[in-house]
């Protein structure tokens, strides 16, 4: 994995609170060299490698190790709102994220909300109810729908069990939803 050992080095060292003229002095090799390996326009050699290890203090394999193969499986950590069950699909923080989500019986009653984004759901199991501007339709297994999130919208379950969707939205759909006057 040689392509790592370029942002490996800049970390270490920024970590360190190390400029690049002070490790130049510190390790004999120039600013210049020491730049192109960390933006990885040089090939790094243990001739280089060495003694920027020994300057900033930390073993080799830190900066020329493998990198360790992590689980692949997302840690399945189920949180509640409004009574919903959202279980997190994606690892990352960044965009977009994915969720299963419960939605109980009970939450029946549409309250249109706005945000900026958009919304991709898909059905899994159960009916689903969707109120988007002055539309109001029911999904069921299998079905998918995605729509701006600037139009008022709603979704529950319809009927008489709990519905299970799989959702996808980005930062922001994740922050708060803005109540719409009803009309």
């Amino acid at each position: 994995m040689i392509e790592q050992i370029a942002p490996r080095l800049r970390r270490a060292r920024e970590k360190k609170s190390v400029s690049l003229a002070d490790l130049a002095r510190a390790t004999g090799i120039s600013t210049s060299t020491l730049s192109r390996l960390e933006s990885a326009q040089r090939k790094p050699s243990l001739e280089l490698l060495l003694p920027i290890t020994a300057a900033l203090g930390i073993p080799l394999d830190e900066i020329v190790a493998a990198p360790r193969i992590l689980d692949p499986r997302v840690p399945q950590e189920p949180t509640r709102k409004d009574g919903r069950v959202l279980i997190p699909l994606s690892r990352q923080q960044g965009e977009p994220r994915a969720y299963k989500m419960t939605i109980p019986a009970h939450d029946a009653e549409p309250h249109l909300r706005t945000h900026a984004s958009y919304e991709w759901l898909y059905v899994l199991r159960g009916q689903l109810r969707i109120t988007l501007g002055d539309h109001d339709f029911v999904m069921g297994p299998g079905e998918a729908a995605e729509f701006d999130c600037q139009i008022p919208h709603w979704f529950g379950a319809a009927g008489r069990g709990s519905v299970e969707v799989l959702s996808l939205f980005g930062k922001q759909g994740e922050r708060i939803h803005l109540r719409t006057p009803r009309r």
